[in-house]
């Protein structure tokens, strides 16, 4: 049997002032934009991703896997049209090519200029070019489900962590129900809700209320085969597109279909009847920050998610460092901060000597209407490193990250880290690359929502919530939303459940 594998996922934030062009989508490939062919297979191996759960199952099978792309992209702006169709037309161009199935490693949260449902425009694709090829696809937590997507699709499997630490593991439940229907054993179809609410991702998590009693029913109902998969979705709020939302996709075996309904009943009146559980209400940072200099023992952990390039912040805001510097903290361990401009001054002065920089700042936001400022800084600079790392803690364990060229300089107590990319700091690698400990700091500021949970959590002893500014703040206000399906929660209290988005795929498609 012929596979086609392919890696397409991007997470947009439409209020980002980051553009997203095809050289964006490096992240784990090793060089700028994506990978293709073999050097895509060879840059999934040893990795925890999706797309190497699909690759091992159907070399299991004794199938010849084709992976004609590998292209994943840290969370910006809108998607570039040039870099969704280059994207697009390498994936169907495999599949023209013919298979026997499709299995896709997506995010779900993809805008593209022109395609608001930039993976329903691929499915819709791929579909019309092969109407009965079986396609599976595995979507992460944040994904926003449209009919498009859920319809053209033959099995779907979502994350059931935040942070992701279970990518592997839903690859292996997407293909596992695909391997069913292909072998006859199992008549797959899809059941698909999406509620009129905006969670907020600080209440999101998986393994904390709440969300968890829902998603370890879903989970539960899977592993107990009540039906094939049941995924949950966080969604991704921060898109102004008409299909964001919590959603819920079932995969049912077509003789089972009465209790997957019942099913579906139940989370999404669950989830509705804790919509206002999934608000997340801050404090001003100046209060965070006076609070944390009253704890004496350390690592404080700092998360500013204001401006985090996990979700789409440029990461050069510097609203909280300069706080924290006001406030006098030291032992402090901070960053990463974008600003290659500042590392190219940083290496010009070279190791161990003094340097005096601005910061951040390069970045304004129009839709938030923020303008950059950036800090000035002196101090003495502690290293200069080429930026690459392996991860070795639970989320993207094995895949080979690159800050760029960076830099750290010590200023007034506080070892400041900048670097050329963006990354969100979800392994301790991203400082211990250059010689910093954070489990040995009383303080660690970070930009992060809650990856940072999979690499820092367990060695904190405190960890504070810091409402910086930025594209990433959870004050859904200051949003200027116009493409939203409107009554929503928490944005309009007339909000009601009849009015989620749904779909159920006939009979006809599960053979």
């Amino acid at each position: 049997m012929r596979f086609v594998v392919a890696v397409m996922r991007h997470e947009t934030n439409t209020f980002s002032p980051i553009p997203t062009p095809l050289s964006a989508f490096s992240r784990g490939t090793g060089a700028d934009g994506p990978a293709y062919g073999e050097a895509a297979i060879q840059a999934c191996r040893e990795t925890a991703c999706a797309a190497a759960a699909f690759i091992d199952i159907a070399r299991a099978q004794g199938g010849e896997v084709v992976m004609p792309l590998l292209a994943n992209a840290v969370p910006s702006g809108t998607v570039t049209a040039q870099a969704f169709e280059s994207m697009a037309r390498t994936i169907l161009a495999a599949v023209e090519q013919g298979c026997d199935a499709v299995m896709l490693d997506l995010h779900g949260a993809m805008v593209a200029d022109g395609f608001p449902d930039a993976e329903g425009e691929l499915l819709r694709r791929i579909r019309m070019a092969a109407p009965r090829v079986p396609i599976a696809v595995a979507l992460d937590f944040h994904a926003n489900l449209s009919a498009e997507l859920v319809g053209h699709a033959t099995v779907i499997a979502g994350y059931c962590t935040y942070p992701h630490t279970d990518m592997y593991e839903t690859g292996v439940r997407a293909a596992r129900t695909l391997m069913a229907s292909l072998r006859g054993e199992a008549a797959p179809r899809i059941l698909w809700r999406t509620l009129p609410m905006l969670t907020h991702m600080l209440c999101q998590a998986p393994s904390r209320q709440p969300m968890k009693d829902i998603m370890d029913r879903a989970m539960a109902a899977e592993l107990e085969g009540e039906v094939l998969n049941a995924s949950v979705f966080g969604g991704f709020p921060l898109a102004d597109i008409p299909h964001v939302g919590l959603g819920i996709v079932i995969v049912a075996d077509a003789g089972r279909m009465d209790a997957a309904r019942r099913l579906m009943d139940e989370l999404a009146a669950q989830a509705w009847s804790r919509r206002q559980e999934f608000v997340y209400t801050s404090e001003p940072l100046e209060h965070t920050i006076a609070h944390a200099r009253t704890l004496q023992e350390g690592p404080v952990l700092l998360v500013d998610h204001g401006d985090n390039c996990g979700a789409g912040g440029p990461t050069d805001n510097m609203r909280v460092l300069r706080e924290v510097l006001h406030q006098g903290l030291e032992q402090v361990i901070a960053g990463p901060f974008w600003d290659p401009q500042a590392v190219a001054k940083i290496i010009e002065a070279g190791e161990g000597r003094e340097v005096t920089v601005d910061v951040g700042g390069k970045t304004d936001t129009p839709a938030l209407n923020l303008e950059g400022e950036p800090l000035r800084l002196s101090g003495r600079v502690r290293c200069i490193t080429d930026g690459r790392y392996r991860v070795t803690g639970p989320m993207f364990t094995g895949m080979q990250l690159s800050l760029g060229r960076t830099a750290v300089i010590d200023v007034r107590g506080v070892s400041v880290m900048v670097c050329e990319k963006p990354q969100e700091p979800f392994d301790t690698g991203v400082f211990t690359h250059a010689g910093l400990d954070p489990m040995a700091a009383h303080y660690v500021l970070i930009k992060s929502r809650q990856h940072f949970r999979a690499g820092f959590e367990q060695g904190a002893k405190h960890i504070l919530m810091v409402a910086g500014p930025g594209v990433c703040s959870s004050d859904y206000t200051q949003f200027p939303f116009t493409h939203l399906r409107r009554p929503i929660y928490p944005l309009d209290e007339d909000a009601t459940l009849d009015r989620s988005l749904s779909y159920e795929a006939p009979a006809a498609l599960s053979a």
